[in-house]
Order: structure tokens, then sequence, then C-alpha cells
């Protein structure tokens, strides 16, 4: 329960959105794109319907559709580009803060590095908090500042990324670490560089 009444609740909900696993199945099939990047800003009240309009116009460009995707349905798009879609509805209400459910789990590896790069430059220009949820610690590696571990569903390890990818403390910690491909320094860079880029 929280002590919160039910209008700062609903301010406090606006800022915290999320990007779900799966592109194919979060997105209403019978809605057209603008109507559902428009959603969450239409249901939190946040602006008029000109202003929400010239958001969801900038949205679909700043994740690289363009405007003119608003006019289709999902099934028009491939799963990573309903997954730019799926950051796109997850802007709209100018959140504070972006819950990342393994976004890139479900897509092809040829389309992961694109998605993991929109998400990167929009948290470094929008100034956007993240919970990144990965099994894939060379992405979790490249994208996260502080890296938390959980085991059975409790939290066992929280440090600074390159502090725990070097020295781990908990036992079931260096276990996961151990399981990572071991990776040459040319592959590791070629990682970064498709990352960065």
């Amino acid at each position: 329960m929280t002590a919160m009444d039910d209008h700062a609740l609903a301010g406090y909900r606006s800022q915290i959105q999320m990007i779900f696993q799966d592109p194919y199945s979060s997105l209403n099939p019978r809605m057209r794109v603008s109507d559902i990047v428009a959603e969450p800003a239409l249901h939190h009240r946040l602006m008029d319907s000109e202003s929400v309009t010239r958001r969801v116009a900038e949205l679909l460009d700043r994740v690289g559709l363009g405007s003119e995707a608003g006019a289709k349905y999902p099934h028009e798009f491939s799963g990573g580009q309903r997954q730019r879609i799926s950051i796109a509805r997850a802007l709209a209400t100018q959140p504070r803060f972006l819950i990342c459910d393994e976004p890139t789990s479900a897509l092809d590896v040829s389309i992961q590095a694109q998605i993991l790069n929109i998400l990167k430059d929009l948290q470094e220009h929008l100034g956007l908090t993240m919970l990144f949820i990965s099994h894939d610690l060379p992405v979790v590696r490249q994208m996260c500042d502080r890296v938390g571990v959980m085991k059975q569903g409790k939290l066992i390890e929280v440090q600074e990324t390159d502090a725990l990818f070097a020295n781990p403390k908990q036992p079931y910690t260096r276990d996961l670490l151990s399981l990572m491909p071991k990776m040459d320094q040319l592959s590791t860079e070629g990682l970064k560089d498709q990352i960065a880029s």
C-alpha cells in the first residue's frame, strides 16, 4: 500500500514507463501506430490533442521510423521496428524512469545493436534513468553504469559495472560471470563499436 493520494500517484506513474520484452504482443494490433504512441499521454492528460499529435510525430522521428509510420498498423512492421514503436510509446509521457525488460531478447542479433544504440542515445540526450533487465552479460556490461545481481528473486550484489565484472563479491555472481562467452579483445571492441556507433 502507498500513502500517496490518487492524484499524486497518477503524476508519479506518468514518470515511470516500460519497454516490454516482446514487441509482437505488447502493441494493440487494432490500433494505428499514432494512437498507440499517443495513448499514454492522453491517458495521463498531459497535453492537448494538438500537442500530442506533434509529440507523436517527434517521437517516431526520434526512434528512426518517421512520422508517416503513425498511419500504419503494428503488423506492417518488423520486430525491430515494433520495438522502436514501443520505445516511442514509452517516451510519450516524458518519463524520468524507464524500465527496459529484456528489450532485445526477442530480436535478431543484427537488430539488437540498433535498439541498444537508440536506448543509449535517449539516455544520454534526455537524462533518463533506466532499469535494464537482461540475462545477456556482454550487453549489461556495455549498457549499465551499475549492476545488480538477483538470485531467486533477491538482490544479492550491487556494484559499479567495471568493479563487478573485475571483482565479483558473491560466489553466485562469480559463477554467472564464468559462464560468459570468452571473447578476444577484437570481439569485445566490435561489440563496443556496434553499440557506440
